[in-house]
């Protein structure tokens, strides 16, 4: 009876211990998702990712600071909801205008064959890696 106890705690750690790695970004989805913030969103949120890009200060709305995503959610990151406003799901004032695309339209018209939503979440985890400590 013991041995079955011991075997279920180890296979349920076990389990969890798998979930969580699956919800944490391997260096190749954040070397994925820094390659695509360069070419889509470095011009307007610049190489910092601090609002301060190139082409920020022709731009109607400046562009938000990128590292105090967390900050301005009380020390919260959701990648969910972080990947649900860059392909449009989760529409945001400012984006879907000629100044900020709906980046899953734009990736979808791309002719890079990594599928939107993989493209789209290691964005969001790239932008997680580099948020400012509250």
């Amino acid at each position: 009876m013991t041995s079955r106890i011991c075997f279920a705690v180890f296979a349920m750690s076990a389990l969890a211990a798998v979930g969580m790695r699956a919800q944490s970004p391997t260096g190749a989805t954040l070397s994925q998702g820094r390659a695509s913030y360069d070419m889509y969103c470095a011009a307007c949120h610049g190489v910092s990712a601090k609002g301060d890009g190139p082409i920020a200060a022709s731009m109607r709305k400046p562009p938000p600071d990128l590292t105090q995503l967390a900050v301005r959610s009380n020390g919260n990151f959701s990648v969910d909801d972080v990947s649900r406003i860059v392909d449009g799901r989760k529409p945001l004032s400012g984006h879907g205008g000629p100044d900020m695309p709906v980046w899953g339209d734009a990736f979808s018209r791309s002719s890079d064959p990594t599928p939107v939503d993989q493209k789209v979440r290691s964005l969001a985890f790239y932008l997680a890696s580099i948020q400012a400590k509250p």
